[in-house]
């Protein structure tokens, strides 16, 4: 078993992420425990993405990973801003290592299988549990460049009652052009159907890169004062970074 607060390094996975306003707000905040707080738009984030070799990760095998959750308001990663936090609420993972590696440092886990689908300019992006396609995303893309996105998105997890924050450094080679289609949410009975989009759809950003890197880093680290992210005396807003990447395992 890996050591779940040793770093990890992923290259080259292809990455699907983008975020949307969901169906019911009043549901989807109710994901989100108490003492954070969710953003006012309740936005949502969504990545899938795939690790087709373990040559490229530093002690994973091969695999691929769905997660969803909420955008915070107030727990902002230095030093990068104007990138909100994210709160996990759902974390797929399609191998007992990294489920492991994962739980261990707070993420819900649960098993789960993620394809991306290329044909032509259309990508399918699908989240499968028990043989059964839960999530559905087709998205329009086009070809990378020379535009390249980097930073850190900091996403927070809980384990026996504490609240954790990582930073997750990241490296993308998005395309253009990129335009999310449609979303599916096909399981009613999921409790991830919770997070499903508003009809209409509406995106607030996101990418897809067929070349992303990004680092596990080191911990989590104990959150110190999350009582702090839900006084509004203190928060700090901040705004989605369309083309950002939340990446972590």
């Amino acid at each position: 078993m890996l050591d779940p607060a040793a770093p990890q390094l992923v290259v080259n996975a292809r990455v699907l992420q983008f975020s949307w306003l969901p169906a019911d707000p009043d549901a989807a905040a109710a994901l989100v425990p108490a003492g954070l707080r969710p953003r006012p738009d309740r936005q949502v984030f969504l990545c899938q993405y795939v690790v087709d070799d373990g040559e490229q990760t530093s002690g994973f095998d091969a695999f691929s990973l769905t997660y969803l959750g909420l955008a915070l308001d107030g727990i902002d990663p230095l030093p990068v801003e104007g990138i909100p936090g994210g709160w996990w609420t759902h974390y797929l993972a399609s191998t007992p290592q990294v489920r492991a590696f994962a739980v261990a440092r707070g993420a819900p886990v649960a098993s789960g299988e993620t394809r991306l689908d290329l044909r032509g300019e259309h990508l399918t992006g699908e989240t499968i549990v028990d043989g059964a396609p839960i999530i559905r995303t087709v998205a329009r893309v086009g070809h990378t460049g020379s535009r390249v996105c980097s930073g850190h998105q900091r996403y927070l997890t809980a384990r026996d009652g504490q609240l954790f924050h990582a930073d997750y450094p990241y490296v993308a080679e998005p395309v253009t052009p990129f335009e999310v289609e449609s979303v599916e949410f096909l399981a009613p009975r999921h409790p991830l159907y919770a997070l499903r989009p508003a009809n209409p759809l509406v995106i607030c950003g996101g990418l897809y890169s067929p070349r992303a890197s990004f680092a596990y880093p080191p911990g989590p680290n104990a959150l110190d004062d999350p009582s702090a992210a839900a006084d509004p005396g203190t928060a700090h807003p901040s705004p989605a970074r369309p083309a950002s990447l939340p990446s972590g395992a």
